[in-house]
């Protein structure tokens, strides 16, 4: 029988209580043999409790830590399930996709968006779903939900009260989970598994809005050591001089202090190109790297790993915020998937993740 390792992090999935009391963390690996049973069936599972926190208080240490541990793990087993709280669950899944490169099986992460023990759970569905996809799947750090299979680093979180509650807006899927189970290849293998951990989580995350006063990002560039800026469109900011508000002297003392900028786009298909307009053009000039189709939380954890590689920034960071690592963005003009069919299903009320 084939082997998957089941690391258990924490979030909604694993919880129990209800409303309107709090949700909080339960004895998971219990209610898994009770709920589930179907999962062991499907494979010889090991659990391993790495944490059981809420997803809010995930941390760029807790994914080194996880890192690590899955690289060390790994080589022993089919294929991983990491269940997770949703509200992070893009960000730990486009992290483990930088830090993990090459894996030698399928890494799936899933939560939900009701606890395991509730009646009207989405959990036991997307556990068995993410237990094959991991047998099954690409090679790669997915996200399995509301049976589909998605890209780890493409997936953004869009809503909070219902079951399909993921997208990869510029991304097809990688697998579909209905009668029949079908999976794309995914990533092409480039080398041996290898371990990037290391993270510099100086970073800030800043989206542009009508009337943000720069002063206020210009006093943070002292205390970063790069910068992700969510501009408007194709890479648009402010810049025009004459109304008080423009951002241009944010990506002229970020140079001057040698700190990074990458742009990446508040749209939600499509991507940025600095050179569309004259906004984005100033920005390049001044070194700030557009982050093509990228969403915002597959940039931040980039730019926290090109900051560690490359301390000394320069040419060798801009190249590797450019240049796909784990299929996070596309080469060229960004495109996109064709609409998915509308999802005929009743209305269902969810959880939080």
């Amino acid at each position: 029988m084939p082997r998957v390792l089941m690391l258990h992090t924490g979030g909604t999935l694993g919880m129990a209580g209800g409303r309107p009391s709090a949700l909080r963390p339960a004895a998971f690996f219990q209610t898994l043999r009770k709920r589930a049973p179907e999962l062991f069936q499907l494979a010889d599972i090991e659990l391993e409790l790495f944490s059981n926190l809420d997803s809010s208080e995930m941390q760029p240490e807790l994914w080194s830590r996880m890192a690590a541990h899955l690289h060390r793990r790994l080589p022993d087993f089919d294929g991983a399930v990491v269940t997770h709280g949703t509200d992070t669950l893009a960000f730990t899944a486009s992290a483990l996709s930088f830090m993990l490169r090459n894996p030698p099986c399928p890494v799936v992460l899933t939560g939900s968006q009701r606890p395991l023990g509730e009646i009207r759970s989405d959990a036991r569905l997307n556990l068995i779903d993410a237990v094959l996809s991991a047998l099954q799947g690409p090679r790669e750090v997915t996200i399995c939900f509301d049976s589909h299979l998605y890209r780890g680093n493409r997936t953004r979180k869009v809503k909070v009260a219902e079951y399909d509650a993921f997208e990869s807006p510029n991304f097809p899927v990688l697998g579909t989970l209905g009668v029949d189970a079908t999976f794309e290849k995914g990533l092409p293998s480039r080398g041996p598994f290898r371990l990037h951990e290391k993270l510099d989580p100086r970073v800030f995350l800043l989206k542009v809005y009508p009337g943000l006063d720069p002063a206020l990002p210009l006093q943070l560039l002292p205390h970063v050591k790069g910068l992700v800026v969510e501009a408007y469109g194709a890479g648009n900011v402010p810049i025009a001089p004459e109304l008080g508000r423009s951002l241009l002297p944010l990506f002229v003392q970020a140079r001057e202090r040698g700190v990074p900028v990458l742009v990446v786009s508040q749209s939600y298909r499509n991507g940025v190109d600095l050179t569309l307009y004259e906004s984005g053009a100033k920005a390049l000039a001044e070194g700030a790297v557009g982050g093509a189709d990228m969403t915002p939380s597959a940039a931040l954890v980039k730019l926290m790993q090109g900051l560690a590689e490359h301390p000394r920034g320069g040419e060798a960071l801009s190249r590797f915020l450019r240049t796909p690592v784990a299929g996070e963005l596309s080469v060229g003009r960004p495109t996109v998937p064709p609409p998915e069919k509308p999802r005929r299903r009743p209305a269902r009320v969810g959880r939080v993740g």
